[in-house]
């Protein structure tokens, strides 16, 4: 008898592995060369103190994260992590939003992006958004691959990744990476928390201006990358939060992006706690409130979910 619960055991051990290799893999950005590289040896590193940090990153990959089928809802994100273009925040930014998705019946999948180095990019200011225009090619194209509705795929981000995500949903017209099938880079909405958006001296992140345009950048490197300047009529719908107290991204990121939002007729709501600071992730410890359940209630209210 102990030796037949055993084996039962052991079985739904290995069921339950494979569910779950099967709901989180880990692909590839690109089947073959990586564009703009400049080639060299993989000088990855992870970090763990309570934050996933991964730095030197050259080898872009999506992590893939479905929901279980019966659960799906079509719409899908690709995630960009925060981490100021020098590191990814790949758990509280990351996996743990990715899993929160999942419960909601969102595929998710995790951009780990390369972040700019003169080292590893011929042109290291369009790097990273090489890799979140190809993961929105990647994920549109293989739509019935992963069960999502390829008119309802996403993208969203935290701090600096979620400059990554507004440069996605705001130069989406000039394809950076190969595109012969002529595929849309243009996510169908856009979910920014606490982002960097502008590179401006007043209000711009500048640690992130530093990684991505250089310490000296011209000034139209500045306008051309500052995405509240950069916001047209056809500007995916956009959901915004950050918190007002927030010393390391100013709330006036999030504010002038939602500003000319508006004033271009494009559908955006901004959410903004009093308090929280930045880099939260998914739970502000100073409110009771969760902001993904109003992202929520917005992706349900444009029927995207």
């Amino acid at each position: 008898m102990n030796s037949c619960f055993r084996l039962f055991c052991l079985a739904a051990l290995l069921t339950s592995f494979m569910t779950t290799a099967n709901s989180q893999s880990i692909i590839k950005l690109y089947a073959d060369r990586i564009p703009n590289e400049i080639a060299g040896p993989d000088e990855e590193k992870k970090a763990e103190d309570g934050i996933v940090r991964i730095s030197n990153i050259s080898r872009p990959t999506l992590t893939v994260y479905l929901p279980p089928k019966e659960k799906a809802n079509g719409a899908a994100v690709v995630l960009c992590p925060g981490g100021g273009y020098g590191i990814n925040a790949f758990k509280h930014e990351g996996t743990d939003v990715a899993e929160a998705l999942n419960k909601a019946g969102i595929a998710c999948f995790i951009l780990k992006y390369r972040l700019p180095s003169d080292k590893i990019m011929k042109d290291k200011r369009i790097g990273p958004l090489q890799d979140a225009q190809q993961a929105m090619l990647l994920v549109r194209s293989r739509a019935k691959e992963f069960n999502v509705d390829p008119n309802k795929i996403g993208i969203a981000g935290f701090s600096a990744g979620g400059h990554l995500a507004s440069t996605a949903g705001t130069h989406y017209k000039e394809v950076l990476v190969d595109n012969s099938a002529k595929v849309s880079a243009r996510p169908d909405f856009m979910i920014l928390l606490y982002p960097v958006i502008s590179f401006s001296d007043s209000i711009g992140h500048i640690g992130s201006r530093t990684n991505l345009i250089g310490a000296t950048p011209s000034a139209s490197d500045v306008k051309l990358y500052s995405n509240e300047l950069q916001i047209t009529a056809d500007t995916p719908p956009t959901f915004l939060m950050h918190a007002g107290d927030d010393n390391v991204v100013k709330v006036a990121n999030s504010i002038h992006f939602y500003e000319s939002l508006q004033r271009h007729n494009v559908p955006a709501e901004l959410f903004i706690y009093p308090k929280g600071g930045h880099g939260f992730g998914l739970v502000n410890p100073t409110s009771p409130d969760r902001w993904l359940d109003r992202c929520l209630d917005w992706m349900r209210s444009n029927k995207w979910i």
